[in-house]
């Protein structure tokens, strides 16, 4: 049966010689696997480039509910980005977002909540102009709490490993202020602040294992 649905690539893997699976969380089934044949040859009517980090799609897809892989009938770009793909900072953060995204999001049935604040997030970092370098933070901070597992008041920042109280406070700051907010640390404290919230993650999710992008991100930053 075809349905109608929202979606935000995560990632997706080579399959053959023109095709790929494309891993994308949608509005109406959360995270999905999808396989898309031809999309890597020259004559591909769905151009590879709308499988790339956090490309927010309009889908008409075929979904059964026992399935693992199905299928798109019909995509297309909804928020074409401006500034993400040409802007190696932001480029940095989505691959780094869509590889934690990836490993800490499961099939759930109540996803729109969830789906609507990645999807805006996304949007806003598009579109943001100052205030960049900590978004990912912020992100993770912010996403937590749709995870199950949120700090939606400072006191209970104290369950992330925070090395000092300066560390809280800023923290705390990134924590309630919207994105784009600007705070004026030392490339070292970022650093040491987002290692802080990935091992609350890890607390969370043990199975988390290497981010790999990390180090690509620690080095576009620094």
């Amino acid at each position: 049966m075809l349905h109608k649905t929202e979606g935000v690539v995560f990632k997706f893997i080579k399959y053959r010689d023109s095709s790929i699976i494309a891993n994308i969380f949608t509005q109406k089934f959360g995270l999905q696997s999808y396989i898309v044949n031809g999309v890597r040859s020259k004559t591909a009517k769905s151009k590879i480039a709308l499988f790339q980090p956090l490309t927010c799609l309009d889908l008409v897809v075929y979904h059964k509910d026992n399935g693992d892989i199905h299928r798109i009938s019909e995509l297309k770009c909804n928020h074409p980005f401006r500034t993400i793909p040409i802007d190696i900072h932001k480029s940095s953060i989505a691959l780094f977002l869509t590889e934690l995204l990836h490993k800490t999001i499961r099939e759930q049935n109540d996803t729109e909540d969830l789906f609507t604040f990645i999807q805006q997030s996304v949007l806003v970092l598009d579109h943001l102009e100052n205030g960049v370098e900590n978004f990912h933070i912020q992100f993770l901070l912010k996403l937590s709490r749709y995870l199950g597992f949120g700090v939606s008041e400072n006191d209970e920042l104290k369950s992330i490993m925070i090395e000092t109280e300066t560390d809280f406070s800023w923290l705390s700051e990134l924590n309630i202020q919207p994105f784009g907010h600007h705070l004026k640390i030392t490339n070292e404290t970022r650093s040491r602040l987002l290692m802080s919230v990935i091992n609350y993650y890890r607390q969370h999710y043990s199975a988390l294992g290497e981010i790999k992008s990390l180090a690509i991100l620690s080095e576009v930053l620094n």
